[in-house]
């Protein structure tokens, strides 16, 4: 089987992930990274054994390299996507995939001119817990659906956003919370509720607000389009980064995921059925376990080029859509109708 080589872009702190990752995945080699910070990239590169560019599209030069990975601020994913499906690669990016719908739009036409295919990173879905309440809904085992309700709570103080400026900024970031943090939230309720028609959300900016110009708490309340409903909460202004919390309401019982772990209640009785544990050093548990399973699947569908079944543009675009609608809710105070 011919070895695979993959390159990464933007060497900042979930790059590692990826790394150890691709450590992880079989016939496949770390070629090159690429950074804007010389001394950073030259240093990696060493620790890495592969080859360091400062200029990404110098890199994308290199025939050889088959992946590329988009670790980078979220205002360069969509000319970098651009770059890499123009000079022939398979592009694997994190979320999300563009600032808004009208860059998705972009990427998908020029994806639908390229030989390469873009996949995304919403490795929250491929968690133990994720994949075994996504089967008991879709099995109905505890009935049909009624109610989902989500709650996370981050904290993120002045200093990662200052340390950091195209982080707080719409012109950069195209939000914070919602677009950062809360975007794996928004997609799990959307995959496991089976899809959104409608919601009326708040968002607002309640400690630094002399720092960043963007959210830092937002709420919502959904419809599905089976007729049951959400509600969604987060914040950044937590004391930790507490696991996500989910209660799922059924006709027959309840579903709660608590620190990682994801209990059914029956008559009465609480039985954990699955639980998610961090499989390598890199990973932080509110992040999710799934990057290596998320970046194993990508490099098998490279292999066969069969890509149906991951997070391509189409099912990425779902929780940007959501969190579009967030936004234009809250600034029009009233639902916001959604497509099927």
């Amino acid at each position: 089987m011919r070895t695979l080589n993959a390159a990464i872009i933007g060497c900042g702190a979930i790059h590692a992930c990826h790394v150890e990752a691709l450590h992880q995945t079989p016939d496949v080699t770390l070629r090159a990274i690429a950074d804007i910070d010389v001394d950073k990239g030259q240093r990696l590169a060493s620790e890495y054994g592969c080859h360091f560019y400062s200029d990404y599209q110098e890199m994308l030069q290199d025939a050889t390299i088959d992946v590329v990975h988009i670790c980078t601020p979220h205002h360069l994913h969509k000319p970098m996507i651009l770059a890499a499906l123009a000079a022939g690669k398979q592009v694997f990016c994190e979320k999300p995939v563009g600032m808004n719908m009208a860059e998705v739009a972009e990427i998908g036409e020029a994806e639908n001119r390229a030989r390469g295919r873009v996949g995304i990173c919403y490795q929250n879905r491929l968690n133990p817990t994720s994949q075994a309440l996504r089967s008991l809904l879709n099995e109905q085992v505890l009935g049909n659906l009624l109610s989902i309700n989500a709650f996370l709570t981050w904290s993120r103080k002045a200093p990662y956003y200052s340390e950091s400026p195209w982080r707080g900024r719409h012109a950069t970031e195209g939000g914070s919370l919602l677009i950062n943090q809360a975007i794996h939230t928004l997609d799990l309720l959307q995959w496991l509720g089976g899809g959104v028609s409608r919601l009326k959300g708040v968002v607002d900016c309640a400690r630094p607000a002399d720092v960043i110009d963007t959210e830092d708490t937002a709420m919502a309340t959904l419809t599905f389009s089976g007729g049951a409903t959400g509600l969604f909460f987060a914040s950044n202004n937590h004391t930790r980064d507490a696991p996500l919390q989910l209660d799922i309401q059924c006709e027959r019982g309840e579903l709660q995921l608590r620190d990682n772990t994801l209990w059914r209640i029956t008559d009465g009785k609480r039985v954990a059925i699955a639980c998610d544990e961090t499989p390598y050093s890199h990973s932080k548990s509110y992040w999710g376990i799934g990057h290596l399973q998320a970046i194993n699947q990508f490099y098998i569908a490279v292999r066969s080029g069969t890509f149906e079944g991951l997070t391509g543009l189409h099912e990425a675009a779902k929780s940007l859509r959501l969190v579009e609608a967030i936004y234009r809710s809250s600034q029009l105070r009233q639902w916001i109708s959604l497509p099927e």
